[in-house]
């Protein structure tokens, strides 16, 4: 009988315990709950409701059903000209910095004392490279009369006052930051080439591989999934780009800068005329479709040249 008493008593002690450790659980759990509800899935609800509504902040929505998205794949060129600049983009500005970021994390991979300062200086763009401060030194770095002219015209006297915001090449101006900021993907590189069993190199040297060979049929492969991770970040970073396009050339000349993501603000903060942010949310939720399409025909696509072994 005493028994009996022992082990009930230790069962509802574990009971109580079980729901100490739960109720601690939520109770800390509770901050990340409610800010995930308030900032995303509220948020995204009424985003939702208002590309069906005439929405301009100032009155009440009015519900317009596909109005709004019918006017936009019908009767919006602007739309069709901010998706196309964004697509060249994500699709030419993506592949050059992983590419980029590699080669540097190639380069990087190596003992030195000097690495770890190296390291911080090529990350340090990635911190700085959405602020404010940095795309206006850029515009001003591309200008007519900026440093960028200013040196190429000691080497190349017909580059002075070359206009590099013009209707061609100024997409390469924001192309070239993104590019800049490599230092976040290119640590992922360097963590994942720290990770390539040292003996994989040996037996390669002692089979003759010269380094490219080495770097092709064993560093490459095994780098795979950390190139499919990067790309799959950085397309998504791509397409909903924002600081570039609108501090630096705010879509100038003729839309040629004019991502997307801008196209969608000035759309619900317009300088002049009303809000039209129902038109705005219904933007919104065309491009998180072709995000999400986009992302998963990448996924699609791993199984072709990702190396998983």
């Amino acid at each position: 009988m005493a028994k009996t008493v022992v082990l009930r008593k230790k069962k509802r002690t574990f009971k109580s315990w079980l729901n100490e450790e739960s109720t601690a659980g939520y109770i800390f759990s509770l901050p990340f709950i409610i800010g995930f509800l308030m900032f995303m899935v509220v948020p995204m609800g009424l985003s939702l409701y208002y590309s069906f509504c005439k929405y301009d902040i100032q009155n009440a929505p009015t519900w317009v059903g596909l109005d709004n998205y019918i006017k936009i794949f019908t009767n919006d060129k602007t739309f069709s000209k901010a998706l196309g600049v964004t697509c060249y983009f994500a699709l030419v500005g993506t592949p050059l910095k992983v590419i980029f970021a590699l080669i540097v994390a190639l380069i990087l991979n190596h003992e030195s004392r000097a690495v770890g300062f190296y390291r911080a200086v090529y990350y340090l763009p990635s911190i700085i490279g959405g602020s404010v401060a940095v795309a206006i030194l850029w515009r001003r770095l591309f200008e007519s009369n900026g440093t960028l002219n200013a040196i190429l015209s000691k080497v190349f006297p017909g580059m002075a006052g070359f206009n590099w915001f013009g209707e061609g090449p100024a997409i390469w101006v924001l192309i070239i930051l993104t590019v800049w900021q490599f230092g976040s993907s290119m640590l992922i590189f360097l963590s994942a080439l720290k990770q390539i069993p040292r003996e994989l190199y040996e037996a390669a040297d002692v089979d003759g591989a010269v380094p490219f060979q080495q770097f092709w049929k064993v560093t490459l492969p095994l780098l795979t999934p950390t190139i499919f991770f990067n790309l799959v970040q950085q397309t998504i970073n791509s397409f909903l780009a924002f600081t570039q396009s609108k501090l630096i050339t705010n879509g100038a000349p003729r839309n040629s800068t004019l991502f997307y993501t801008v196209y969608q603000y000035n759309k619900a903060f317009p300088n002049q005329g009303k809000s039209q942010m129902g038109y705005a949310s219904a933007l919104a939720w065309i491009m998180l479709v072709i995000v999400t399409v986009v992302t998963a025909l990448l996924f699609k696509s791993r199984s072709k040249w990702v190396y998983d072994g």
